[in-house]
């Protein structure tokens, strides 16, 4: 029998539309510049990058004729708002978690892209810094391969606008990083944090001995452990998140994924002493400068005081931090946790 024809120009006028769900799973990027107030980047789970130019009112996919897939982190430059990047793999290494396609720029505000060829597209790409007065320096943070050790991890570095890039602060090929920040107030100023994790098909691993805090203060040049100071948790670590203040660049935000993981807060050396019960001291098995701060004052003695004065200007450093909050589990030596943060 022959085929069935019909008149095609029947369909002329028909559009496609999208009937929902308007939503299409979760994001774990998103950029702007406060240049152009209306105009924001998103990183998909599995979509490549979306772009809206009304303040979200509407979407439009920015990235389909050149990448796809999950990013995991996007960057905007503030002093040329027409250059954008984009680094694939998200940091929530869920069970179905899926690498991008690489490290993406644009310089044309998304009209056309080019790839950084010296990335791995089986990476995991957890931040994108760029240098708030020149756009060609350039910082990524790397996590790394999901499942299994890779070497391209750790904090690289490009002052040419990505031409070429130098591994600037690295731990081991199977501890990467999940957070890495710039102070608002002098951009050489970076703190970057570890995670040792990784991924099998049916469970997730995270924490490890390579887990911490790192701290620059030349771009990036040359990097200091902040992870045995006074405050922060003992043992092992897993994921870490960072934060500095824009109004006080001393006061730095940590959440530590540990035994007595929580969020920490960095406390100035100098200034009113907050003075706590001994028993609180004893039950967090901690000194007063990492001990959590008390929802209700209590009264100390004056040997009391002094003792703990006493142990904490014994772990003095040049930062110190105290402990706000402290919710987590741990089971075995090493960390193991069904929870994504």
């Amino acid at each position: 029998a022959s085929a069935q024809t019909f008149d095609s120009s029947a369909f002329a006028g028909m559009r496609w539309r999208a009937i929902g769900p308007y939503r299409g799973g979760r994001s774990v990027a998103v950029t702007g510049s406060s240049k152009r107030p209306l105009e924001y980047w998103m990183g998909t789970t599995g979509g490549g990058v979306f772009k809206t130019t009304d303040g979200g009112m509407n979407w439009g996919p920015a990235t389909d004729r050149y990448f796809g897939g999950t990013i995991g982190a996007l960057a905007q430059s503030e002093s040329n708002p027409d250059i954008v990047w984009a680094g694939g793999g998200e940091s929530d290494i869920r069970g179905n978690t899926a690498p991008g396609d690489g490290v993406w720029m644009t310089k044309d505000d998304g009209r056309t892209w080019s790839r950084i060829e010296y990335f791995d597209v089986k990476d995991h790409v957890n931040r994108i810094r760029i240098h708030p007065t020149n756009p060609d320096i350039v910082w990524v943070g790397v996590l790394g391969h999901a499942f299994g050790p890779n070497p391209q991890r750790g904090v690289f570095k490009t002052i040419d606008g990505g031409k070429s890039w130098r591994r600037v602060l690295y731990r081991d090929d199977q501890t990467g990083i999940s957070d890495l920040v710039l102070d608002p107030s002098n951009p050489d100023v970076i703190y970057a944090a570890f995670w040792h994790a990784y991924r099998t098909p049916w469970s997730l691993e995270s924490g490890g001995p390579g887990g911490g805090i790192f701290k620059s203060t030349d771009g990036g040049e040359n990097w200091t452990e902040l992870t045995a100071h006074a405050g922060l948790p003992k043992g092992l670590w897993g994921k870490v998140g960072l934060a500095v203040s824009g109004a006080k660049s001393s006061r730095v935000w940590a959440i530590i994924e540990a035994e007595e993981g929580g969020v920490y807060r960095s406390a100035a050396r100098r200034g009113r002493r907050r003075t706590t019960s001994a028993s609180c001291a004893s039950a967090h098995g901690t000194t007063r400068a990492s001990m959590p701060i008390p929802a209700t004052p209590t009264s100390c003695t004056r040997s009391t005081r002094a003792s703990i004065v006493r142990a904490t200007a014994a772990r003095r450093s040049r930062r110190r931090w105290s402990c706000r909050t402290a919710t987590t589990t741990i089971s075995g030596s090493r960390r193991t946790t069904p929870t994504v943060w």
